[in-house]
């Protein structure tokens, strides 16, 4: 038989020790469902457009349909953009309804904008929570220059841990491939330390959040 070194026997007496007394938890109120973070007093629509500016992104609020399509209308004037790319059959027939004629659901390629929906907004840090589960997929938030998102209010959250629990109830617990969580503009600081935006993604966000009534 083997013989055990004096060092390792002690090392697996103090193990064994351990397994049967373990140690209480040095902090057990952090422990359980109790949120991180403790939910502001503000509007969520306010925490999170202070948040999604602050990091460069475009913002704005839409008291219902209608502003919506006029918004991207003057959106789509001011920049002089031919067409807004958009593969999501649901949000494609809402701005044809209202009026809004500039979309085109082939050749992403040369479109300078493109528009998604998201699972949610979290208003804590500011971010867009996008799936592969959505009919854009996991290609077309970054693939243009431009991406632009529409989204109601209630699918704000607070923190990344209500939004999670809202995919998990939506999903039944059958994950999509993907989650991601933009916040933000692409950027990277790799080369040099110098600041380069829209690296490996869109270089202007823009949220567009209506109303949900």
């Amino acid at each position: 038989m083997m013989q055990v070194s004096s060092a390792k026997e002690n090392m697996l007496k103090k193990i064994r020790q351990a397994l049967a007394q373990p140690v209480p938890v040095p902090f057990p109120h952090t422990e359980g469902s109790d949120p991180s973070f403790s939910t502001p007093n503000e509007d969520l629509e306010l925490l999170f457009a202070e948040n999604f500016t602050q990091l460069t992104g475009r913002f704005s609020f839409c008291a219902n349909l209608q502003e919506l399509v006029t918004q991207l209308q003057t959106l789509v004037n001011a920049r002089q953009w031919p067409a807004l790319y958009c593969r999501e059959d649901t949000w494609s027939e809402i701005l044809q309804q209202h009026g809004f004629t500039h979309l085109q659901q082939n050749n992403l390629n040369n479109c300078p904008a493109a528009i998604t929906g998201c699972e949610f907004l979290v208003a804590r840090t500011g971010s867009i929570v996008l799936s592969s589960a959505q009919q854009s997929g996991r290609t077309v938030s970054v693939y243009t220059p431009v991406h632009i998102c529409i989204a109601y209010t209630h699918q704000l959250v607070f923190d990344v841990k209500d939004g999670l629990q809202l995919l998990y109830n939506k999903y039944k617990g059958n994950w999509p491939s993907l989650v991601s969580f933009a916040t933000g503009p692409s950027r990277t600081a790799d080369i040099e330390k110098t600041l380069v935006v829209g690296v490996h993604g869109p270089k202007e966000v823009f949220c567009f959040l209506v109303d949900a009534g």
